[in-house]
């Protein structure tokens, strides 16, 4: 490299001073612009280009403008390892680093570069305003595989005295990206960050400051060596629940730099199984002025597991408690990032990060060595049910890891069930991705919903803790395989589920993304993969994509019903609350199908269908009766109200009046007991009650008698009286053994809530 270059490239490099200016201006939402005013031409350019005036002084003018999505993400990259205390970093978007090995003329555009004393970074920026779009960087990824040798070249005749970590990040916003495009990262030795981890390490950074870093760093370069750190300390061997632990003090600076925490997050997804809360900024807080302030001290161990690998020893010293089990000596510590788990005590480590006290206190530890991750996750259950409890939901997320390796086949289903919902969650490629809770995550969706349909449908089989009943239709016995076919069948599923109806899809409101919908369909297919491997149209050892393809032709009724459901189904499966209304929304999507279908006939169907037709006509009849007794009471109140004493004279329309005089008159006849002879105002019909109302309709009746959605309804009182007209016929058919429709179950109901209940 000639010393021309090296000075060029030295030039767009920044260090602490301008990091600090810089960095102001790229947390900003916007870019500035200072014109003089003479520069009238200009500024009226500007303007109709989209920039705005922002502020005007007596010989300039100030404007601003927007920063473009990919420059916002592309600044918040560069912000972020600022913040996180790299001391060199790009100036601009001009620095340009040479590949070739010979006159430097061949360069790569550099994005982010970010170094401190012993790392370099180099950061490739993708952004997209499209939500959860699918990437594609097969091209840019193959170009980097031939010119990632000779940037590391070009860096190391940079910095020709220094031995440095290097690392290759792509970062992307809104970006899926494929297996192939993973598997040419890693051939690159390149990590991929989305913007859930950059979100990640951008939220701990403002939480625990400068000490996230070495967070991040242990992510990147775990396993690699930390040089410059003093490793030997006095510690005590021995032996506890058969497992082998250190008991020693050590400064926290320290285990800052080996430690790492395994928090239940995207940005750890990699490295199942997780199980730590996300710290909490609050609770930090309060520990740090603990240290500080009060001078406070915790006397309790901090617990952790060191990954021994070759490089953990201990020199047994020479005295020695000759009645103790124990042995007393010096450890020697991994030298290396992410040797060491912390699993519980996070907040009291980190809370001496930025502490003066984190190189001259020394705190408690238990280091327990090659604890297996679900080791680790037991003992962290263990410890946090005596102190803060663990959550459900986070519970249920655990036990996809906790349980994975059960011999116990009931634990073992109950982690594969977990571990799919947490996929499709967490998953840029599905189209649930961020819509269940997950850990202590709060959204729409639950992982008990998808729990509880699972473990209903057939594609499981049914096992007891010894014993594999029967295989499912995804499960042979093999968890992991198992796990692949099923979570990708899923995903096909509510990904198709998306493309044909987004709207309602985007919808937050909507009533598919909640937990009924989706253990409905997942039960719907369930029953339309029975069908196709009843009727031999799929095999066991058919791909995914061929039982997804197959299903396509039964899930479209279902998508109709959805997208054509009208509101008043969609309120009656909202409230249709428990067991009975999953059952509802899932027999529903039955329905559907069957009626295009004629083969799907589920077992069990045709019983739901006849019950429930019973349940609506008694229903529906006992919904009659209170209307009727509403009519009766209401309406001869509102006419005694207005017309006092001769109201039933002066309210009832002649010829209703005479035909229920009438009727009350035949009737008594017939009745030996004076006592229990009928009034006329009993006799009267639903259509008696609407000429009724429409005699005194503007007076009497129009408020209370309008239904509220058809206030604006053309027509006058008689289009707004039309729903006696139905009510009354619905009461004949009633009355006759009529079986009542669902579309006219949902009318009365509304009736029923609306005239009743209110």
């Amino acid at each position: 490299m000639t010393e021309e270059v090296r000075l060029n490239i030295f030039s767009k490099l920044i260090t602490e001073r301008d990091i600090a200016k810089e960095l102001r201006l790229r947390k900003k939402t916007f870019v500035s612009k200072s014109l003089p005013n003479k520069n009238i031409a200009e500024f009226d350019e500007l303007i109709q280009s989209g920039w705005e005036l922002e502020k005007e002084f007596k010989t300039s003018k100030r404007l601003k403008n927007n920063k473009s999505h990919d420059v916002l993400f592309e600044d918040k990259v560069w912000a972020l390892f600022a913040s996180l205390g790299f001391r060199l970093l790009n100036k601009d978007r001009k620095l340009e680093l040479p590949y070739d090995k010979f006159d430097g003329k061949l360069t790569q555009q550099i994005d982010v570069f970010a170094k401190d004393d012993e790392t370099v970074l180099i950061v490739e920026c993708k952004s997209t305003k499209d939500e959860n779009k699918r990437g594609d960087f097969k091209k840019e990824l193959e170009a980097y595989k031939s010119k990632i040798g000779g940037i590391r070249t070009t860096i190391n005749q940079l910095f020709p005295d220094q031995k440095l970590k290097f690392k290759f990040i792509l970062a992307t916003e809104n970006y899926s990206i494929s297996e192939p495009d993973l598997d040419r990262l890693n051939n690159i030795n390149g990590v991929h960050f989305d913007d859930e981890v950059i979100d990640y390490y951008v939220n701990m950074q403002k939480q625990i400051g400068l000490a996230s870093r070495y967070q991040l760093l242990g992510a990147l370069f775990g396993g690699q060596e930390i040089p410059e750190l003093d490793n030997k300390i006095p510690a005590i061997k021995g032996k506890m629940g058969g497992h082998t632990y250190y008991s020693f003090s050590i400064e926290p600076e320290k285990l800052l730099k080996v430690g790492y925490v395994l928090h239940r997050n995207k940005a750890n997804i990699n490295m199942m199984p997780t199980y730590q809360r996300i710290i909490k900024r609050s609770r930090l807080k309060s520990v740090h002025e603990f240290i500080d302030n009060k001078k406070g001290y915790f006397p309790n161990s901090i617990i952790i597991s060191i990954d021994s690998d070759r490089d953990l020893t201990f020199d047994r010293a020479n005295t020695q408690v000759k009645s103790s089990i124990s042995d007393i000596g010096i450890l020697h510590l991994p030298k290396r990032y992410r040797s060491a788990y912390i699993i519980d005590g996070q907040h009291r480590l980190y809370g001496y990060a930025n502490s003066e006290y984190k190189s001259k206190n020394s705190i408690p530890v238990v280091a327990f060595i090659d604890l297996a991750r679900e080791e680790q996750v037991k003992l962290f259950m263990q410890i946090n049910e005596n102190q803060k409890a663990v959550s459900k939901n986070l519970r249920t997320t655990l036990n996809a890891d906790l349980l994975w390796t059960s011999k116990n086949y009931l634990e073992q289903q109950k982690a594969l069930r977990s571990r799919i919902s947490i996929v499709l969650g967490e998953s840029r490629n599905s189209s649930l991705f961020d819509r269940i809770s997950i850990g202590e995550d709060r959204r729409t969706i639950t992982q008990e919903a998808f729990d509880k349909s699972l473990n209903h449908s057939s594609f499981l089989g049914k096992v007891s803790k010894n014993k594999i009943e029967s295989l499912g239709t995804f499960y042979n016995g093999n968890l992991d395989e198992s796990f692949e076919r099923l979570a990708l069948f899923l995903r096909l599923t509510f990904n198709y589920l998306k493309e044909c109806i987004p709207e309602i899809w985007n919808d937050p409101d909507n009533i598919l993304l909640i937990n009924k919908g989706i253990y409905a369909f997942i039960r719907l297919q369930s029953d339309i993969v029975d069908l196709l491997i009843s009727n031999s149209t799929l095999k066991p050892k058919d791909h995914v994509k061929k039982y997804f393809e197959e299903s396509q032709t039964y899930l479209d009724p279902a998508i109709n019903f959805i997208q054509d459901m009208d509101e008043d189904t969609k309120e009656t499966l909202r409230k249709a609350y428990g067991t009975g209304g999953y059952t509802k929304y899932w027999r529903s999507l039955q329905i559907a199908v069957s009626k295009v279908h004629e083969e799907f006939h589920p077992l069990g169907l045709d019983e739901y269908i006849k019950k429930e037709a019973r349940e609506y006509n008694t229903r529906a009849f006992q919904f009659i009766r209170d209307i009727e007794t509403h009519f009766k009471a209401d309406f001869k109140e509102k006419l005694e109200d207005k017309f006092g004493s001769k109201w039933f004279k002066s309210g009832v329309p002649p010829q209703i009046a005479k035909k229920a005089i009438e009727m009350a008159y035949d009737k008594n006849l017939k009745i030996e007991n004076e006592e229990d002879e009928i009034d006329p105002w009993d006799c009267l019909t639903i259509i008696s009650y609407r000429t009724i109302a429409l005699k005194n309709w503007r007076d009497l009746f129009e408020s209370d008698y309008t239904r509220p959605s058809e206030t604006k309804k053309s027509g006058g009182k008689e289009a707004k009286t039309q729903w006696m007209v139905k009510l009354e016929s619905l009461r004949n058919e009633n009355f006759h053994q009529y079986s009542v429709t669902e579309e006219e179950f949902y009318f009365l109901e509304e009736l029923h809530d609306w005239l009743i209940k209110k």
